[in-house]
């Protein structure tokens, strides 16, 4: 989201930076070649003046110096005039030491220079024909005063524009964030969605992601409708081969297979593992109840319900409890912590004399929880065995071997590491250590 606001953002600068330049620039050539165009009509009015100025005179061509404008006499004035025909020249006083060059055509040129001050002339050059002689008149003006001015219009403009730039800028951000604010509205309900804190997006959306939205929602509703079913096909499966199985289990153990007693036990072995794995199956949907998809772990929310679950299941005689900090979230999928605490819970429950304490500690690196029971504990020699599946120490307990296996094979795949140590009560004390996401 933010590479995209970034991208746009820099896009539209160096769009409006460029297409500014290159309009400033162009605005500014027309403007002075305007100028230039406006000056050159005065220059050739004043041209045309001193054509008239020349009359025929006793010695021939002279300048009637009453139609001369004031400025062609004071010295350095910024008007300045020179007048060639056959092989001589005149020259404005004006000009005081200095000389117009004689222009090679005719027209405006604005590269010269004059005087101490390095005047900045624009000339004109104009040919006429004056009483039968081929004249040529130059008529010059200081171009510096104006030129001046245009700079400091320039540096005001330059001074406008980056302002009006800049506004334009903060405008433009604005009205990007303001359009993009359906996307990061969508990134952060997709984010709740990963928390469990939604179960569907807004459908208020702009009508470009009104088919994002929608398919987003109905992908959504068919993973939840999909697990809802999943999860009461299989209680459904498990009630229905509940009284079947118990049948078999009673033919089992009834006095018509006394004759073959290798049967009898065989029977009896299998059909009570596949009880065991039946109570699991159906103990597992009872503890996971309904949950949105991706929800996290909340530990208030989730821990009271888990432990009262299985107080039910193995009696109230035990006391069970737990210790996190508040408000705390396990940054894990909520089913998967379930099968996690259930396994480690169930299995402390089935050994426990009395008492079973689950510990949530966050510390700056890590998660670490544990469980931990008063009953027998385990041998550390013995210990390494537990986590093979199918492995079961006392086969007097009720069990199938797969708990601890299962939770070994979790916290694999989460990274974290699996201790087996001796509780303070004596019991079995479970540790789980899992890295921060």
């Amino acid at each position: 989201m933010r590479s995209i606001q970034r991208r746009l953002s820099l896009g539209l600068i160096s769009v409006m930076v460029i297409f500014g330049l290159v309009l400033a620039q162009t605005s500014l050539w027309l403007f002075e070649m305007g100028l230039q165009r406006y000056l050159e009509a005065g220059l050739r009015d004043d041209s045309e003046n001193l054509l008239v100025a020349l009359v025929r005179g006793p010695q021939g061509l002279q300048l009637d110096e009453r139609h001369l404008s004031p400025a062609y006499q004071r010295p350095f004035s910024g008007h300045y005039f020179r007048i060639d025909f056959a092989d001589r020249h005149w020259r404005s006083r004006s000009l005081w030491d200095q000389d117009l060059p004689q222009l090679d055509h005719v027209g405006l040129h604005s590269n010269l220079q004059l005087g101490p001050e390095g005047q900045q002339l624009l000339v004109l050059r104009s040919d006429y024909r004056r009483l039968g002689q081929a004249i040529s008149i130059s008529v010059a003006q200081d171009y510096t005063p104006i030129r001046e001015s245009f700079c400091r219009m320039q540096q005001v403009g330059l001074g406008l524009g980056l302002a009006g730039l800049l506004l334009i800028l903060l405008l433009q951000r604005i009205t990007v964030r303001r359009a993009l604010r359906p996307l990061e509205n969508a990134r952060e309900q997709i984010a709740q969605l990963q928390q469990g804190q939604r179960s569907q997006l807004d459908e208020e959306v702009p009508l470009e992601l009104e088919p994002l939205v929608a398919q987003i929602n109905h992908l959504l509703a068919h993973t939840e409708d999909s697990l809802k079913r999943s999860r009461n096909a299989l209680g459904n499966l498990g009630h229905a081969l509940k009284t079947p199985l118990a049948v078999l289990l009673s033919l089992a153990s009834s006095e018509k297979l006394d004759a073959q007693p290798q049967l009898r036990k065989v029977m009896l072995a299998q059909l009570e593992q596949v009880q065991q794995r039946l109570n699991r199956e159906l103990n597992r949907a009872r503890l996971s109840g309904d949950a949105l998809p991706g929800a996290l772990f909340d530990c208030d929310a989730e821990l009271p319900g888990l432990l009262a679950t299985l107080n039910m299941i193995h009696g109230e005689h035990l006391d069970l409890s737990y210790q996190s900090p508040a408000g705390l979230q396990l940054p894990w999928d909520r089913e998967d912590l379930l099968e996690l605490l259930g396994n480690l819970l169930d299995n402390a429950c089935k050994w426990a004399d009395a008492e079973v304490r689950l510990s949530v500690v966050e510390t700056a690196e890590r998660f670490e929880l544990s469980v931990e029971d008063d009953g027998p504990g385990i041998p550390e020699d013995q210990r390494a065995q537990v986590f093979s599946r199918g492995t079961r120490l006392d086969e007097q307990t009720d069990g199938h071997g797969l708990g601890l296996g299962i939770v070994r094979d979790i916290v694999d795949t989460w990274g974290g590491v699996l201790k087996l140590q001796e509780s303070e009560w004596g019991g079995l004390k479970v540790t789980i250590e899992l890295p921060k996401r």
